[in-house]
């Protein structure tokens, strides 16, 4: 499901885990991200918290690099929080 986030768009751990009919197991999501493979080559940016933020810590270079990664592909971040314009709707089969 994460593969399926556009460029340039953000989606959340919450509707990653709906979409793929994992109601309610937002950290599973999570939890898979990070034991996915590095040579599988998800784009794991993509994915935030609730509400739109970042949920790395602020001063961790996790967080550097997923604000890094989200800018350069167009999508505003600005404390840590991404405007829900950029919010993909996985729901949509046209997303």
């Amino acid at each position: 499901m994460v593969c399926a986030i556009p460029r340039g768009q953000i989606s959340t751990y919450g509707a990653v885990a709906r979409a793929a009919g994992l109601p309610g197991r937002a950290r599973l999501a999570g939890f898979a991200l990070r034991m996915a493979p590095r040579d599988v080559n998800v784009p794991w940016h993509r994915v935030v918290g609730a509400g739109g933020r970042i949920v790395f810590p602020k001063a961790s270079r996790q967080h550097r690099e997923q604000a890094q990664r989200l800018r350069a592909e167009g999508v505003a971040v600005k404390d840590g929080r991404i405007d829900r314009l950029f919010i993909a709707d996985l729901d949509d089969p046209r997303a």
